[in-house]
């Protein structure tokens, strides 16, 4: 039995909750905030698991396995170092630290102690998502050209984060999954506040690869509607994925341009291509708990997680390259 302890319990927390405690592999002995109310909510919903305000308790505890960290971003690093120093495994909120250099600081300490380290990157274990990863894998797509991505909503806006490294993390973690080893290679970003605050509201963020893929991210907590959608292109074939669609969620289209003539620029002949469309079957269950599962999975059989530290390194990355280029006018940041 995996014996787990939870720091948080605010906006996300009761759903780690609630998965890790549905696992039968899996013991929640222990979870911290705070807020006394928080913890009154715990009492309530598991009377058998020990409802703390003091994280060490937590850190410290011996029997405790794994600690799961569902906490402002700025807190990520003390909690994950002082978690993985006492011997346990992390999983981690997205996004994993503030900055690369303490992502590459944690990782170092999980490999010399032989320690798991999951970011929550949720969407990755979403029908839709491991279904556009096979479409891209057994290529459907073709060579891919873009990725294009719109999320934005009114609110939830975060004290400590701008909006590119609250919602864009969503979409850069899903696009770095289906890109396999198509490398980034730069960073452009710009966006605005509204409020007399440092942290941007609205914003758009490009990232240019390897073998001329260009992916573009529109985030946006000012928005009167609700937009989930992302477009991956491919010279075979087009993906449109519609996350708050109930029941069409992914559409295949072969559309496209054929090239019939490459002798010059003025001679440059193309074919616009346009056949059938269709709605593969996404099978729909809570990604949260496939993730739990295969974090347990994971711990159990020694395997390292797609969303491992790494993989969070990597999205870090972007994000810290995003803030330089948004105090920059949207420089152009390498890297």
């Amino acid at each position: 039995m995996i014996k787990i302890g939870v720091i948080g319990y605010g906006y996300w927390g009761p759903n780690i909750v609630r998965n890790f405690a549905g696992h039968p592999e899996v013991n929640v002995v222990k979870i911290c905030d705070k807020k006394e109310e928080r913890l009154k909510l715990v009492r309530e919903s598991y009377p058998d698991v020990e409802a703390v305000k003091d994280v060490d308790s937590i850190l410290t505890d011996k029997s405790i396995d794994v600690v799961a960290i569902v906490t402002p971003v700025l807190t990520h690093y003390d909690l994950a170092k002082k978690a993985l120093l006492n011997g346990k495994s992390v999983f981690v909120e997205k996004p994993f630290t503030s900055n690369s250099k303490q992502v590459e600081e944690l990782i170092e300490i999980a490999e010399k102690k032989n320690l798991l380290i999951m970011v929550d990157h949720t969407f990755l274990f979403t029908g839709a998502v491991k279904k556009m990863k096979e479409l891209v894998e057994n290529g459907t797509l073709g060579n891919l050209y873009y990725y294009d991505s719109v999320r934005v909503n009114l609110g939830l806006f975060q004290h400590d984060i701008n909006v590119i490294w609250d919602l864009a993390t969503h979409d850069i973690s899903i696009m770095d999954y289906l890109m396999n080893d198509i490398k980034p290679i730069s960073v452009n970003a710009i966006g605005s506040g509204h409020f007399n605050r440092d942290l941007e509201d609205v914003a758009y963020l490009t990232v240019k690869f390897e073998n001329n893929f260009i992916a573009h991210f529109h985030v946006n907590w000012l928005s009167p509607v609700k937009v989930r959608k992302t477009l991956v292109a491919g010279d075979e074939k087009m993906i449109v994925w519609d996350d708050l669609s109930s029941d069409e969620k992914i559409k295949i289209y072969d559309k496209g341009v054929d090239i019939k003539n490459r002798d010059d620029i003025y001679n440059l002949l193309a074919e616009y291509r346009s056949g059938e469309m269709n709605v593969p079957v996404v099978k729909n269950i809570e990604a949260l708990k496939l993730e739990t599962e295969y974090f347990v999975d994971c711990l159990k059989n020694n395997k390292i997680p797609i969303n491992d530290g790494k993989a969070g390194l990597r999205v870090v990355k972007i994000l810290e390259a995003s803030d330089i280029s948004l105090k920059n006018g949207g420089k152009e940041i390498k890297l």
